[in-house]
């Protein structure tokens, strides 16, 4: 071998042994994953982990923090996320469960309470969605003065609750909690 392929061949071996090993993904992280680029029920699969995944992580005195007076604070937040869910259902034909009163944003404060309706609402966007067949979607609905499709209804609310959890995502950490899928 030449004196310069020999060169080659060492620069070339320091370069590929000197390389960092990508660490290996948390279970968190992993959780986190599953769902992107699969369609609706994939993504809402994923809004869902994450809205979860970040109120169990957030400690329950933090449900009370709010960034200024009059802005929702984080259990006013997941409650709004969980109202809106149930509304938006209610707008294609789903019943509001009877037990959600009209103020529950302001009057369901505790951590377990919260995380049990946002469970609800977001299991209840899912089994929904699943019994919809494509020409129900399709079907014209009226809401907030517009009209729209079922399927735009289903769109909405996994906007929504994905604008919603960019929110918390940023109480979370101005609070020092740090969500569980970034956590190293």
């Amino acid at each position: 071998m030449s004196r310069i392929a020999s060169v080659f061949a060492a620069l070339i071996s320091v370069f590929v042994f000197a390389m960092p090993v990508p660490a290996q993904p948390s279970p968190a992280q992993k959780a986190d994953a599953q769902g992107i680029f699969l369609g609706y029920q994939g993504e809402w699969q994923h809004v869902t982990y994450e809205l979860l995944a970040l109120a169990e992580a957030t400690p329950a005195d933090k449900f009370a923090w709010r960034p200024a007076p009059g802005i929702r604070s984080t259990s006013e937040v997941c409650m709004h996320i969980a109202i809106t869910n149930f509304w938006l259902l209610s707008t294609i034909g789903h019943p509001m469960p009877p037990d959600l009163k009209q103020d529950s944003e302001k009057t369901v404060t505790s951590k377990p309470e919260v995380i049990a309706w946002l469970k609800r609402s977001l299991e209840a966007v899912r089994t929904a969605r699943l019994k919809e067949s494509p020409e129900n979607l399709a079907n014209k609905v009226h809401v907030a003065g517009r009209d729209t499709t079922v399927d735009a209804i289903y769109l909405r609310m996994l906007v929504h609750s994905n604008e919603h959890l960019g929110q918390l995502i940023a109480y979370a950490r101005t609070t020092g909690v740090v969500p569980p899928w970034s956590a190293r």
